[in-house]
């Protein structure tokens, strides 16, 4: 996971990302991650437009974005 977000943060690489809210709602996200810690992920969000701020230990998929769009065109 590291990996990915390292590479987002680098080349501005959007991710997608299923999140469990502390709510227990569950959401997809699209994201560009800025900054990380062992906690956290400040990423911003295309869907909301806005700086989010993700726990990672709520992050139950991460994947490039153009993996998804590969994976659907089949």
């Amino acid at each position: 996971m590291d990996g990915l977000f390292i590479r987002s943060i680098e080349e501005n690489m959007p991710l997608e990302m299923i999140y469990l809210a502390d709510n227990h709602e569950l959401s997809q996200r699209k994201l560009i991650v800025m900054e990380m810690n062992e906690e956290y992920i400040r990423a911003y969000c295309l869907l909301r437009k806005q700086v989010r701020t993700f726990k990672r230990e709520n992050i139950l998929s991460i994947m490039p974005e153009t993996c998804l769009k590969k994976r659907h065109l089949h």
